[in-house]
């Protein structure tokens, strides 16, 4: 991603002096210590029972208790695992990295504001990694935090005690610990790897790019559950899949699974490619009991929204990062001169050309939303040399859409529909492209 941002971290292991002072001998341990001696035990007993260590812990429930003072947030466990907490400002938050696990509680649980927890939410973050992020009704530290091993028939526990503070006394906490290096950005994993060492000759380069995932949900359909982003991965599955099978292009998804990858980091991913066409690929909700928003939306970037709703819509997505949990505190200062050059004519006029193209297509096969072309002003959208659209597949608050963006056929031919607009935006340039394409 370009530039730096300055990860505010509060680490557990900072606070092992307070820690000792606070609890009993029995529990006088930093967290980490206790997740060592939590690690070390499950390697023993994998190492006796095969290749146990190798599968992921499961998370089997959660569970909130306490007051406005003083709250606790515990999660059952298969075995123990390794965790780091540090804390966030603008908003309050709480976040817990972990090794990978797999969440087997509803996300209706995330909701539930109990004392200083305003809610959660969880999921996979990056390869081998895991997230919690908790929204803090206010200002609060994080007293302990831990994974107790499984005792007297009890299940491992990882545990978060937090005590109410005030804004000076969060920001001295934040403050103090802000040279800890545990979020270092530079660990991530490029998906796949498949965007790495692209070369120019060969197929065209098509960036499918499914929005949201891991520990980001995206909307959420309130009558069903159904969450964005499982809705927009399995169809861009399926539209990678015609895409490959014409043998005309070389295809690389942002995600090819669910897990959260940054707006700057798909940008990358399709800049590292050496893209000459993104998709970022998305579900729309709306307020209220009203399922009179319906269809599909195609946006183009722009600096000045094209009505109110779509300024709405882009300021919701542009909040993914903060979402998952990353510190935006610190802009890089590059963003100002990227918005100029997205002023780039050529390559707005291509975006436009091709969002045009694709609603014709797209109007053959399914409903579209009444104002079909719009703009705003979408990070996802940000290379001012990639031809990019932002698709918005439907509503998940409408139950009709509902049922189409669930439905297996509807996939099918819409992403059909989608592929003829890639085809007809290619053909002018390069006339018959030669079979190749790679996955």
């Amino acid at each position: 991603m370009a530039g730096t941002r300055r990860t505010v971290c509060l680490t557990v292991a900072l606070l092992a002096a307070a820690l000792v002072a606070a609890v009993p001998a029995a529990q006088g341990q930093t967290t980490g210590a206790i997740t060592a001696t939590s690690r070390d035990r499950s390697e023993a007993r994998a190492g006796a029972h095969g290749t146990r260590s190798s599968l992921p812990a499961v998370v089997s429930a959660a569970r909130l208790s306490g007051d406005a003072a003083r709250t606790v947030l515990t999660f059952d466990l298969t075995r123990g695992v390794e965790m780091r907490a540090f804390a966030l400002a603008d908003p309050y938050r709480i976040i817990v990295d972990l090794d990978e696990v797999n969440f087997h509680i509803g996300p209706q649980l995330g909701g539930d504001r109990r004392g200083l927890v305003k809610t959660f939410r969880y999921g996979l973050f990056a390869p081998g990694k895991s997230r919690i992020v908790i929204d803090l009704a206010g200002p609060a530290l994080i007293e302990r935090a831990l994974v107790v091993e499984a005792h007297d028939g009890e299940p491992p526990r990882l545990r978060l005690d937090l005590v109410r503070t005030d804004a000076e006394g969060f920001r001295r906490a934040v403050a103090d610990r802000s040279m800890s290096n545990l979020a270092r950005r530079g660990d991530r994993e490029s998906p796949g790897g498949r965007h790495a060492g692209a070369e120019e000759a060969g197929p065209p380069v098509v960036v499918i790019d499914p929005g949201h995932g891991g520990i980001d949900p995206g909307a959420s359909a309130p009558s069903t559950g159904d969450e964005e982003k499982m809705i927009v991965l399995d169809f861009a599955r399926v539209l990678r899949d015609k895409l490959v099978a014409t043998g005309r292009y070389r295809v690389v998804m942002t995600r090819d699974r669910d897990i959260f990858i940054p707006l700057g980091e798909r940008v990358k991913i399709a800049r590292d490619a050496r893209a000459q066409l993104f998709i970022s690929v998305h579900a729309d909700s709306i307020g209220g009991a009203s399922e009179n928003a319906r269809g599909v939306t195609v946006y183009t970037l722009s600096d000045r929204a094209s009505d109110a709703d779509s300024e709405r819509l882009a300021e919701r997505e542009n909040k993914a990062d903060a979402i998952a949990g990353l510190d935006l505190s610190e802009e890089p200062s590059e963003i100002a001169d990227i918005l100029i050059d997205l002023t780039r004519r050529e390559t707005r006029l291509y975006s436009a050309n091709f969002a045009r193209t694709l609603a014709g297509e797209m109007r053959h096969v399914t409903r579209m939303h009444r104002l079909p072309l719009r703009s705003a002003g979408f990070q996802v959208l940000r290379a001012h040399d990639i031809p990019s659209v932002l698709v918005e597949l439907g509503f998940v608050t409408s139950r009709q859409d509902l049922e189409m963006l669930t439905s297996a056929i509807w996939r099918d031919r819409t992403a059909d529909s989608v592929t003829k607009a890639v085809d007809q935006f290619f053909a002018p340039r390069i006339g018959t492209v030669r079979p190749g394409a790679q996955r």
